[in-house]
């Protein structure tokens, strides 16, 4: 199989880390599930960018998106690392650019760098951030991509945005990976998000949709690179999507009611990955073939293991 396979580790923010009382054990856990993942021959894991539990928020352990990163950079050798996606809200872009650069030379040259516009409302505000309205903040990260990309690049980038400016910031280092560390712009907004990735992205994710749906967004990257002059084929194709895999089909629809709500059409089978090892591989070969470069995998017991080591039987043979 071509098709690369990342997981996200269990975090916290999808309750996925409920029952550990001990915060020290519940980093532990996360670490595990990245390790684990390393050991079997997944190419890459990913985090959440959250600071607290959805549906609600709660009191549940949710750990921070970008120190994580870096901890996990330390506790992993092979395997890449990127944010399922960093929310451009929260960070200023010169701040995050460094930060970046930092991880990346911490793990080696392993960062996939993912950045979005965000979406938790409820989170904004409960620290302190401003939630201007959808457009408005695709505005922010137009700007905060170009400075990103202008900071991994040039020695003092100067760029004067209507939201966000840099005036000769340095950055050393500026990572390990050449020519920049990759960036990856998620969303499946069909107009101007997937323009900004034809335009500055290195990678996309798009997520929960049918093979119909992953086509349908590809074929719309490809026409904004053709009108921008850019060859499409630079661009790297990642999607997301939540598994539930069991030996029996009856355990695995069981284990898929934690994310039917991320399903609001209810079809699980065509926009999640869920049922026995067999019917899993017989979906991610049809989302390789739907064009998918990459399969990003959310699950929501991979805590245990014992879903990461099946999965990896099934579908990770080389």
């Amino acid at each position: 199989m071509a098709m690369k396979i990342g997981v996200l580790v269990p975090q916290g923010w999808r309750m996925d880390l409920v029952g550990i009382a001990d915060p020290v054990e519940a980093y532990e856990t996360m670490t595990r599930v990245a390790q684990e993942a390393e050991t079997l021959g997944f190419d890459s894991i990913w985090l959440y960018d959250h600071f607290h539990t959805v549906p609600a928020p709660t009191q549940e352990v949710t750990f921070e998106c970008w120190t994580s990163t870096a901890a996990l950079a330390r506790d992993t050798k092979r395997v890449r690392i990127g944010q399922m996606v960093t929310c451009n809200g929260y960070r200023n872009p010169t701040l995050m650019a460094k930060m970046a650069s930092t991880v990346d030379v911490l793990s080696h040259g392993r960062l996939d760098f993912g950045i979005g516009v965000g979406w938790y409302e409820q989170e904004f505000r409960a620290y302190s951030y401003d939630f201007p309205d959808g457009p408005t903040r695709l505005r922010y990260l137009r700007d905060a991509v170009q400075i990103i990309l202008k900071m991994w690049t040039e020695e003092e980038p100067v760029y004067e945005g209507q939201y966000h400016s840099v005036h000769g910031a340095i950055n050393q280092p500026k990572g390990v990976q050449k020519p920049h560390i990759p960036l990856l712009i998620g969303g499946s907004g069909e107009k101007v998000t997937l323009k900004l990735v034809a335009q500055y992205a290195d990678a996309c994710n798009v997520g929960h949709l049918d093979n119909e749906g992953l086509q349908r967004k590809f074929a719309i990257i490809k026409q904004h690179c053709d009108n921008v002059g850019r060859d499409y084929n630079t661009i790297h194709r990642t999607v997301l999507f939540n598994c539930a895999i069991a030996e029996t089909d009856e355990e695995a629809l069981a284990k898929s009611a934690s994310f039917q709500r991320n399903i609001p059409s209810g079809r699980i089978r065509e926009q999640g990955l869920v049922g026995t090892p067999d019917a899993v591989r017989k979906r991610v070969i049809e989302i390789e073939q739907a064009g998918a470069q990459e399969l990003i995998l959310y699950m929501p017991d991979s805590k245990d293991l014992t879903p990461l080591r099946m999965f990896a039987q099934a579908c990770l043979a080389r």
